[in-house]
């Protein structure tokens, strides 16, 4: 069953390619997808010994900061001291529901989750920064911008990152 308010099947709060306008359908279907050859595998220490760090695609920044626009390839750093209530969330779009974000802003940037996993010692430390690109842009275009945030979080020792594509 779709909620008509928030375009979401009950069963699975997923959307569906055929809730979509038309045009939104024809732009995700013609979208060139990159083709890997392999898997990327990088050896690391224990969980419990990594420093991890979250990067987003939901368009978050700390207030203040320049807000994304459409289209935008690069990325805004978010230090994890930024406060829930001094974080942004600028990704605009008809298909883009803010529900889960308004209730608990976990959802797209789990910060408390990680500091508690941190606190556990399930994991071994938070990066002292996180990062947000703008979610429905074009991959080849954040490339640049996704080799220097590797360089930055290589820089930060981080050897963990949760990846939030919104």
């Amino acid at each position: 069953m779709v909620d008509a308010k928030q375009g979401l099947t009950e069963e699975s709060n997923m959307a569906r390619m055929e809730e979509f306008l038309p045009a939104a359908q024809k732009t995700y279907q013609e979208l060139e997808c990159p083709t890997f050859q392999g898997k990327p595998f990088v050896a690391g220490p224990p969980l419990n010994r990594r420093r991890i760090a979250i990067v987003s695609s939901a368009g978050l920044l700390p207030r203040g900061e320049k807000p994304f626009a459409g289209g935008d390839a690069d990325y805004r750093a978010i230090p994890s001291t930024t406060r829930p209530a001094d974080l942004l969330l600028s990704h605009v779009s008809v298909n883009f529901d803010r529900t889960g974000w308004q209730r608990d802003v976990n959802v797209v940037y789990p910060i408390d989750r990680l500091n508690e996993l941190a606190a556990m010692g399930t994991i071994g430390s938070v990066a002292a920064t996180h990062y947000s690109f703008m979610g429905a842009t074009d991959p080849k275009l954040m490339e640049a911008n996704a080799r220097e945030l590797a360089g930055k979080l290589h820089a930060d020792q981080v050897d963990g990152v949760v990846l939030l594509p919104v």
